[in-house]
């Protein structure tokens, strides 16, 4: 029997050591693959924050600024809205340049879309959008447009939601005409009287029509006012160029809508005119 339990004992002693060696093997496996980020969402991923195209017929151009990866829902919107323009400008582009039959040759196409961050507070976020499109003639175009997104409640909000129902913005659209006025004069050189319901070939433009983004406070964390973003030809001859013009909290706090209110308070760090000079594009 004894050589039995000793042949027994090896073939166990063997084992263990087949096991023993086989463990750092183990250990050696390549480690799992690391979980997805969770903050990287799936409409990140599919919305980036730039968007080019250049052929021989357009040349497109789209900037997102990064505030707006926080808001998956917002990002996407905004790049799918964006592209798909794009895209369809490129489209119109090569149709109008196929059919032209004129002696000289059609320039090609552009357009460029740029969104900025503007003002905001623990609860909105403002973007001001810059297009600049130049599609023949003597010279490009500029136009603008804004979004006011609710942070708290996660979606898109009209410009009219940031008021009282029912509210009439007659003190507004005066305050913004007087604004409008002064800055004009300061451009010009030459007095400007634009009225609201102006007879003229130019007037002011009402509130409610114009976009407009929020403007940060003096106070922390809080929006001090609005600025309405009026676009070539809209108060005046195209050589007057664009004007963004900043009216303070102050002159139509009355108006905001309740839910809003805490947002405001202060000062706009700047008031009145506060157009980058150069803003309007020229023909390439």
């Amino acid at each position: 029997m004894k050589p039995v339990l000793i042949a027994l004992a090896a073939v166990s002693l063997l084992a263990g050591c087949q096991r023993n060696a086989e463990a750092p093997a183990q250990a050696d496996a390549p480690p799992a693959q690391p979980q997805a980020d969770t903050q990287v969402t799936e409409a990140v991923q599919a919305a980036p924050l730039t968007y080019s195209r250049d052929t021989a017929y357009a040349e497109v151009e789209l900037t997102l600024p990064a505030s707006v990866i926080p808001y998956p829902d917002l990002h996407a919107s905004l790049y799918r809205q964006e592209v798909q323009g794009m895209r369809a400008f490129v489209e119109g582009a090569q149709s109008d340049h196929t059919e032209f039959t004129g002696e000289q040759s059609l320039p090609p196409y552009s357009q460029t879309v740029i969104y900025e961050t503007a003002g905001q507070s623990a609860r909105l976020l403002s973007l001001r959008e810059n297009v600049s499109e130049y599609t023949g003639g003597a010279h490009g175009m500029q136009s603008f447009g804004a979004v006011l997104w609710d942070k708290t409640a996660d979606r898109r909000l009209q410009p009219s939601a940031l008021f009282r129902q029912g509210a009439d913005l007659a003190v507004l659209d005066q305050a913004l005409c007087a604004a409008i006025n002064t800055a004009r004069t300061s451009a010009t050189g030459a007095p400007s009287n634009l009225t609201v319901a102006a007879s003229d070939d130019w007037s002011c433009p009402r509130a409610a029509q114009t976009p407009f983004v929020l403007v940060a406070s003096t106070t922390d964390g809080r929006i001090g006012g609005l600025e309405f973003l009026i676009g070539p030809y809209q108060v005046g001859p195209y050589a007057e160029g664009t004007y963004q013009i900043v009216v303070p909290q102050n002159a139509f706090r009355s108006l905001i809508a309740p839910t809003f209110a805490p947002e405001f308070a202060g000062q706009p760090r700047q008031s009145g005119d506060v157009t980058p000079r150069g803003a309007v594009t020229q023909a390439r």
